[in-house]
């Protein structure tokens, strides 16, 4: 489903990073979470909703549909397959392992991101980076 723009995987991914941390979700803890204005996240849920990823009513909880919730892991999956490469085999720092997974998630394609996976795995198997 790559009909969400980047902006709108970042709300998704926020979340279901959110529901998993609290239980819940709300627009003010979005709003925290990405740094980002009421009304944005008020804007993004519409569509979302209108895509049929999450269940909104106005000043209520959000809760991903079971769509919603697939595409959700997809998005959490990609950003912590990148961050851990690039902290755990890299040795970059964690702060800019998080904004460069961020950046990344959203651009990489299965195939690139499945090698990748592949790699970091032979990585903890072996011990050592391979050849």
């Amino acid at each position: 489903m790559k009909t969400l723009t980047s902006s709108l995987e970042d709300y998704l991914e926020a979340i279901y990073i959110l529901k998993k941390g609290k239980g819940f979700t709300r627009v003010s803890s979005i709003a925290k979470f990405l740094k980002v204005k009421m009304p944005s996240v008020n804007s993004a849920l519409k569509i979302l909703a209108k895509k049929g990823l999450i269940i909104h009513e106005n000043y209520g909880y959000i809760v991903l549909t079971e769509k919603g919730k697939r595409e959700a892991k997809k998005i959490y999956s990609r950003h912590i397959i990148l961050k851990r490469f690039f902290k755990d085999v890299l040795g970059v720092s964690e702060k800019k392992a998080e904004i460069d997974a961020c950046k990344i998630e959203h651009h990489i394609s299965k195939e690139s991101l499945k090698k990748l996976l592949n790699y970091i795995e032979k990585i903890i198997k072996n011990g050592s980076i391979p050849s």
